[in-house]
């Protein structure tokens, strides 16, 4: 079903691309508006998420009419049938961060085929002018070049990332981490889930995890990552379930901590 959608990946790549371009530059510009709460103190929204999310939706209807869309603000609008595509968007992922002044957050935004599967991914962080970009079966690029994930062969001296679920640390997180800095392994939780994923694919982070997977601001980067050569535990993601990549060369190692972090619980 993913390849019937290759004679539009390319117009759809070039709108994508285009949305991060104007997203990015909103999200640089002063904020207006204050913070309300979402589903709690932890969870907040900015009229700049609303601002370009709507914005994002209105191209995209009037680019594929068909197709269905998935906001972070917004919900769910159908496809016009079960055999049309549909995109997910995060119009700012790490809310948080940018409500703080604190410039790491990004723009994430997917289209994904009727069974499921991402067939394009972009995240776009603003404050660095970077978007990664991927195309399934294409490769990942940076601003254009491709990447790759680390070649290393072992997480020591390396770099793990990790986000929080919302304010909260996700079960199997603490052993994880001690398990980590055991191997002088480096953690650092930055705040937005589609950059720290992006970053493996990037060859920067050995590793990534997240406590829940969620398509909007996960799937993206998700498909990036893979693009880049990552391996992914579970191969494909759960929603609400635990999510991590990690360079192909530590791998092994990675999903053995993993699993003793969880428990009995495998992939």
């Amino acid at each position: 079903m993913a390849n019937d959608l290759d004679p539009i990946l390319d117009r759809a790549l070039t709108i994508a691309t285009e949305l991060a371009a104007w997203a990015s530059e909103t999200i640089r510009r002063p904020r207006v508006g204050g913070v309300r709460e979402k589903a709690g103190p932890a969870d907040i929204v900015t009229r700049t998420d609303e601002t370009i999310e709507a914005h994002v939706r209105s191209v995209l209807r009037s680019a594929f009419p068909t197709h269905g869309i998935e906001g972070e603000e917004y919900g769910v609008t159908e496809p016009a049938s079960p055999n049309a595509p549909y995109w997910v968007v995060d119009p700012l992922d790490g809310t948080t961060n940018y409500a703080h002044g604190i410039g790491w957050c990004s723009f994430s935004l997917g289209l994904v085929s009727p069974d499921g599967t991402p067939v394009l991914g972009v995240v776009a962080d603003p404050w660095r002018d970077e978007t990664f970009t991927a195309i399934r079966g294409r490769g990942a690029k940076l601003n254009g070049t491709c990447i790759q994930a680390a070649p290393h062969t072992t997480l020591t001296g390396h770099l793990f990332l990790t986000e929080w679920a919302a304010h909260s640390h996700w079960p199997g997180l603490d052993p994880l981490l001690s398990a980590l800095s055991h191997r002088h392994c480096t953690t650092r939780v930055m705040g937005s889930t589609a950059l720290s994923l992006s970053q493996v694919a990037a060859g920067r982070a050995t590793a990534a995890a997240i406590g829940e997977f969620h398509a909007v601001d996960g799937l993206p980067a998700y498909l990036i990552a893979m693009e880049a050569g990552a391996v992914a535990l579970p191969r494909l993601p759960v929603y609400n379930e635990p999510l991590l990549l990690a360079a192909p060369g530590v791998a092994a190692e990675m999903r053995e901590l993993w699993e003793a972090s969880r428990g009995s619980e495998t992939y």
